[in-house]
């Protein structure tokens, strides 16, 4: 079953954990190409560190991951040395270093830079986190005075060895290594993201993840579920009617119990389904989050699936004496064909599949018009003297020699009999005027019969006007044929070409089309993009695109030349060049073979991809 598969963008695993771990904790940070040797380009900025230096997002992209531009005259150049180092040899890097903003505004900044690995363990990625701690170094400066004034000095390696203390102490804050009782519902970052390996998750882009329990709309499972539940939507169409018009009390409806039941079950599964089935937004993107699958389900179709799988046939169960109840509540799962009406443009690619779908819907209209038919003449004479003889089913019973006697409606000819009669007047007058031998006599099945007429006419303009442009398109491949055959006929009798010309052209156009089939293929995909349209030219053409001649040329060069390969299709006995003709391609032999032709001598044969040279002076036959 065709469906709308909707767009499955791929998610970056790596950026979404950098999302969440760093919300409102760390936003400061870059990322960066490791895979481009020369300056390691950044390809990701984030808000904070925009705020923090004072650079827009335009001025960092692709420049290089070691910040170059926040350098200044005070930034210590053992510091830069041991980043360009460790940057090339793809490192890890903790250190403080003193940069500039854009304004020119000093900062102490603390800086990590990490490298990132993909699945195979390529260094493809540099993370930078930045840390402004210009506070806790003023403080430290101040601290250190204090002590100067107090004890001399005496401890000259306190000021060293306290900054290393209190960065360390923000690193590992950083870090996630550091965690305060207070705060333990806030969003923390995970300890290893700067810490020792293993350090953050692998960069890698993987399709969206979904639960198990949830469906695909478009997976093979759905599509044969989809259909099973179509079989039984049809099957309640045509038992619910003739349950309620024909049977009635009678005990006999219990002979379908189970199958009606299975039909319950099948209806109640399938509401399970579809609270587990993705759908396609108004955006065209898939979605899985079963939460928006419920809304959108309860919003849409759940009233309606709710109502036609509620078990009514349970009651017979309980032995519970209400049988024309039951079938008259039945008749809302009727309500379950407005689901196919809404799947009937996935059909539509199928031209068989859709004339089948409307051949069986006008059977099934017929199929309720004679329910409906029956029901009138059995209200007639149910209401009318015993000696009331003038309905149809009388009439009936009469040419059948079973006739009905006075209010006896058990008497007169058999279901079976009387059911086949009443689709054979329906189908006749839906699709004519009928032919009399069944014919309404009182007012009541007079005006029914000008209602169904009249539905008759409306069925031929819709059911039958589509029935006739399917078959067209189902024939359209031939009837195009056949078509330009007349025209190429038509122009070789207005021009008077000889037969040899005539026999050439018809033969030339009879094995392009058995290639082909008359697809352009130039034409075809003019309205794809040009990077899709690439990719498709390049399978086409891949055989040609593989040989050695191309071996040297770049993947863009073979995209760019792909689309120009046109495919051209020779005769057999027909001249592909001509001495003396203006060469303006190079061909070469997919299929078949050729031969290189002199003064009426073979010089060579050409067969599978080989290469005729543009200074080939020869005559080239196949």
């Amino acid at each position: 079953m065709p469906v709308m598969k909707g767009l499955l963008a791929p998610q970056n695993t790596f950026l979404d954990t950098i999302a969440t771990r760093f919300d409102g904790t760390h936003s400061n940070f870059i990322l960066a190409n490791a895979q481009v040797s020369k300056g390691f380009p950044i390809v990701y900025c984030s808000d904070g560190f925009c705020e923090l230096t004072g650079f827009a997002r335009t001025e960092v992209m692709q420049k290089c991951c070691s910040c170059k531009f926040l350098y200044g005259t005070e930034t210590n150049e053992q510091i830069i040395l041991h980043i360009d180092k460790t940057l090339e040899e793809k490192k890890e890097f903790k250190g403080e270093i003193m940069f500039y903003k854009k304004n020119g505004n000093v900062f102490w900044c603390l800086l990590d830079i990490v490298p990132i690995k993909n699945e195979k363990g390529d260094v493809v990625l540099f993370l930078a986190s930045f840390k402004d701690i210009t506070d806790t170094k003023v403080k430290i400066a101040q601290d250190d005075k204090r002590e100067e004034k107090h004890k001399g000095r005496v401890k000259t390696g306190s000021h060293f060895s306290s900054a290393r203390i209190r960065s360390r102490t923000v690193l590992y804050q950083i870090s996630g290594h550091l965690h305060s009782r207070e705060k333990k519902n806030k969003i923390k970052i995970n300890k290893n993201v700067f810490g020792d390996p293993p350090a953050l998750p692998e960069y890698k882009v993987a399709d969206a993840k979904k639960s198990k329990f949830i469906l695909l709309h478009y997976s093979t499972f759905k599509a044969g579920w989809d259909w099973l539940i179509l079989l039984a939507t049809f099957y309640v169409a045509v038992t619910v009617p003739y349950n309620v018009c024909f049977i009635g009390d009678d005990d006999l409806t219990r002979s379908t119990t189970v199958s009606d039941i299975a039909v319950e079950i099948l209806f109640i599964i399938d509401i399970i389904f579809n609270f587990r089935t993705t759908y396609v937004s108004k955006s065209g993107q898939v979605i899985f989050e079963a939460r928006l699958i419920c809304i959108h389900y309860v919003t849409t179709w759940f009233i309606i699936d709710l109502i036609a799988a509620l078990p009514f046939d349970l009651l017979y169960a309980f032995n519970v004496s209400v049988v024309s109840l039951v079938h008259l509540l039945k008749t809302v799962r009727l309500l379950r064909l407005l689901r196919l009406l809404q799947k009937m443009d996935r059909y539509s690619q199928h031209s068989t599949v859709v004339l089948t779908l409307l051949m069986s819907m006008f059977a099934l209209l017929a199929h309720w018009m004679a329910c409906i038919w029956y029901v009138i003449g059995k209200k007639e004479m149910e209401a009318n003297s015993f000696t009331w003889d003038i309905g149809w089913l009388h009439e009936l019973g009469k040419r059948l020699e079973s006739p009905y006697s006075g209010r006896n409606s058990s008497a007169g000819p058999s279901i079976r009999s009387v059911y086949i009669a009443s689709l054979y007047f329906t189908l006749s007058s839906l699709t004519s005027v009928g032919f009399g031998n069944v014919s309404a006599n009182t007012d009541a099945e007079k005006i029914f019969s000008i209602c169904t007429m009249l539905i008759g006419a409306l069925m031929h303009a819709l059911v039958f006007g589509n029935v006739t442009a399917i078959i067209q398109r189902m024939y359209s491949r031939w009837s195009l044929y056949h078509t330009r055959t007349k025209d190429l006929k038509d122009f070789i009798r207005v021009h008077h070409l000889p037969q040899q010309l005539k026999q050439r052209m018809l033969e030339y156009f009879q094995t392009t089309w058995s290639v082909n089939n008359g697809i352009d293929a130039n034409e075809l995909l003019k309205d794809f993009p040009d990077e899709l349209r690439s990719d498709i030219t390049m399978h086409l053409n891949k055989e040609i695109l593989q040989l050695s001649l191309f071996e040297s040329a770049s993947r863009g060069c073979l995209r760019s030349l792909s689309l120009h390969i046109k495919t051209s299709f020779c005769a057999p006995g027909e001249y592909l060049l001509r001495q003396g003709d203006a060469l303006q391609a190079i061909f070469f032999v997919c299929s078949g073979s050729m031969e290189v032709l002199k003064d009426g001598m073979v010089l060579a044969i050409l067969e599978d991809i080989k290469i005729i040279e543009q200074d080939i002076t020869n005559s080239v036959r196949r």
